[in-house]
């Protein structure tokens, strides 16, 4: 394949990767998609994706192939052949099972899962993704508090900001900041041990603990760390066994002059179903939040980005992706991709014209964008209130329930920031936004009656 064809393929794949990124929860994607490679032949008329193992490629074949044969022909414009094949085995690897109900269960029952690695019999990964540097974080008044914290936590390791606690929405670049820290860290001492995971990857290992009795293994790999990186803590919630061991884990590492880095959708006293000893421990060092990125921000993330995949985007081009993409870094890197894919496909220059073109189904979903206002509204009308109490100070249930419903309505349906939607909400602070957004979106899960009355609303407000 000829290495213009290759770069074809490569954005292809790459394009398509970032509008599943958009479309699936961080958590399906980050599983079952973001592990996957493809090879795609020089004419682009087929897509061969590598899966690891048996297992995933049946899952892969059944949940998610038809979506991504489906994106793969929108974004090339023609007829392409999916293919789903076994990636080649390159190490010896074991089955093993993880038991389904574990956090809570008295009898949990196994459950097959495929091929995983054992931690127990691997060598020490610190897996830091070595491109995540302070270099390539673009600095705004967004991030820059949370900046300043990290870098000087990767010089002073556990000294002041410990623990350091990171929050804020997705795609912001909370993960990002951490392996900046772990990669200065490895940098400036080549020897320190160093881990970067998720929650769940915590919680998988504490079960597989529990059920290979091999507590002394885990122990040491987690208690001997110099510096813990984790991401999402709030994926602890009602896991007990799990809190239980992170809880020690924590105290030994603090003790030992370790530190402990972690983030979640939600500053520390905003977690729910957290045992209360470990919130005042995520509490007891800094707490920094990481906003969306402002327009200037936003910009020159673009033409950082378009100069690493060796384009030059034009600064007014990258001003009108900008003004159009505003909710996270993630969305943005997104539009860079299709606009790059796009003039390459169709070998044009960047321009306005040629983004509007790319970004065609994004920018017809903004042009249709419901406002606050209109949410507050249609809200108020619904539940018989005055417009005028979603910005008041009343707090009888009868008012603050409509205002917490508009408020979440306002982030699922508008690309407001939480801090821009507590401003239109009588100037509330952006937490109590948050708190709204999650409380709502909790029970609509359970309160039948609830998810009628937003599906209603949210009907009302698409037109």
């Amino acid at each position: 394949m000829s290495e213009v064809n290759s770069n074809l393929g490569q954005s292809l794949w790459q394009t398509c990767i970032e509008q599943l990124a958009q479309e699936l929860p961080e958590q399906q994607f980050n599983t079952w998609i973001r592990p996957l490679a493809a090879e795609v032949t020089s004419d682009l008329s087929k897509v061969t994706i590598q899966v690891g193992n048996r297992f995933k490629l049946d899952w892969i074949r059944a949940q998610y192939a038809a979506r991504i044969s489906v994106l793969l022909e929108k974004i090339s414009g023609q007829h392409i052949v999916l293919e789903l094949a076994l990636a080649p085995r390159e190490s010896v690897v074991r089955p093993t099972t993880v038991l389904r109900n574990f956090e809570g269960s008295a009898n949990p029952e196994p459950v097959a899962t495929g091929i995983v690695e054992d931690p127990a019999n691997m060598p020490f990964k610190s897996r830091l993704n070595t491109a995540l540097t302070f270099d390539t974080l673009i600095e705004g008044t967004a991030n820059r508090m949370g900046r300043a914290a990290a870098l000087h936590v990767s010089s002073s390791l556990g000294q002041l900001y410990n623990p350091l606690f990171i929050y804020g929405g997705v795609g912001l670049g909370k993960t990002h900041l951490m392996h900046a820290i772990g990669n200065k860290l490895q940098g400036d001492n080549p020897n320190a041990k160093v881990l970067y995971i998720h929650a769940e990857q915590f919680v998988s290992d504490v079960v597989k603990a529990y059920q290979r009795k091999t507590f002394d293994e885990f122990k040491e790999r987690y208690h001997s760390l110099d510096l813990l990186l984790i991401d999402d803590v709030q994926f602890f919630a009602n896991k007990d066994r799990t809190q239980e061991e992170f809880f020690n884990a924590f105290e030994a590492l603090l003790t030992k002059k370790s530190h402990i880095v972690m983030t979640s959708d939600t500053y520390p006293k905003g977690l729910t179903d957290i045992h209360e000893r470990l919130v005042s421990r995520f509490d007891s060092g800094l707490t920094v939040a990481i906003e969306p990125p402002e327009l200037e921000m936003r910009v020159a993330i673009l033409i950082r980005k378009a100069e690493v995949e060796g384009t030059l985007m034009p600064e007014e081009v990258a001003f009108f992706v900008a003004k159009n993409v505003r909710s996270n870094v993630r969305e943005l890197e997104g539009a860079l991709r299709k606009i790059l894919a796009y003039s390459r496909f169709n070998q044009k220059e960047i321009t306005i014209q040629l983004a509007r073109d790319a970004l065609r189904d994004l920018l017809s979903i903004q042009n249709r964008q419901i406002s606050v206002e209109n949410i507050q509204k249609t809200v108020a009308d619904y539940y018989k209130i005055k417009v005028a109490d979603m910005y008041s100070k009343k707090r009888p249930a009868s008012i603050a329930r409509p205002r917490q419903i508009a408020m979440y309505l306002a982030k699922e349906l508008t690309q407001k920031s939480l801090p821009e939607i507590g401003e239109l909400f009588g100037g509330r602070d952006h937490t109590t936004v948050l708190h709204a957004v999650r409380k709502m979106s909790a029970e609509r899960q359970l309160m039948t009656e609830l998810n009628q009355q937003l599906h209603v609303l949210e009907q009302t407000l698409k037109g």
